[in-house]
């Protein structure tokens, strides 16, 4: 065997090895930012939480802002927390999905606001005004105008609503989503059970008084 095929062969096997260490190193990584994705059941410091943070029953929202259900659910939510602001706590998470093109804007402007510590009063903004900016081409500019409204330090708005550490957020929600194999939105979890989405107040109100009785019991 001549020397060039000898080195030939000594690069195709190095070459191998490098390829095959990189995959084992993408996959130790993934493994490792999958385990540390929270499910429905775990609240982590990065979640926005609204309510008693000793209540007894837990409400998790996989959520796009620009979905059409999501908006309908909106007010039966914010009259959940109202109604039963001593036993429910609410988590929202971000799920945009991938045909709604101004469901991640949202979803970076409510982060951008939550850095000033007012994520609910923009997620408020954002619902509220849902049939304003949902099919807009100007929606960035919109939620400007919303920042500016709820009081925000406009410079720092504009540094961190296109921060890689907002994007790395919206993508961990979507990512932990994923993880609890959410497919549609609105999503809901109770104490880390997904149900299925209630038709109306009266059906969402009944699951969590089953929810607080079944914790009493336990």
């Amino acid at each position: 065997m001549n020397i060039k095929r000898i080195l030939f062969w000594i690069s195709f096997v190095v070459i191998i090895g490098l390829i095959t260490w990189g995959m084992i190193v993408v996959s130790n990584k993934s493994s490792k930012e999958s385990a540390s994705l929270p499910l429905p059941n775990q609240i982590v410091d990065t979640d926005w939480v609204k309510g008693n943070s000793n209540a007894p029953v837990t409400i998790v929202e996989y959520s796009d802002f620009q979905c059409p259900a999501c908006y309908a659910y909106f007010p039966l939510v914010q009259k959940i927390i109202t109604e039963n602001s001593n036993n429910v706590r609410f988590v929202y998470r971000h799920f945009p999905l991938p045909q709604h093109q101004n469901a991640i804007p949202a979803a970076r402007a409510s982060e951008a606001a939550g850095k000033q510590g007012k994520f609910w009063e923009m997620y408020e903004m954002i619902f509220t005004n849902h049939d304003l900016w949902e099919n807009s081409k100007t929606s960035k500019t919109i939620f400007n105008e919303y920042a500016t409204k709820i009081g925000l330090d406009m410079t720092k708005y504009a540094t961190d609503v296109d921060s890689k550490e907002i994007n790395d957020k919206v993508n961990n929600d979507l990512k932990s989503g994923q993880k609890a194999k959410v497919n549609y939105t609105p999503t809901f979890y109770i104490n880390g059970e997904k149900i299925k989405n209630p038709a109306g107040y009266d059906a969402f109100k009944k699951i969590i008084d089953e929810a607080i009785k079944k914790t009493i019991k336990s």
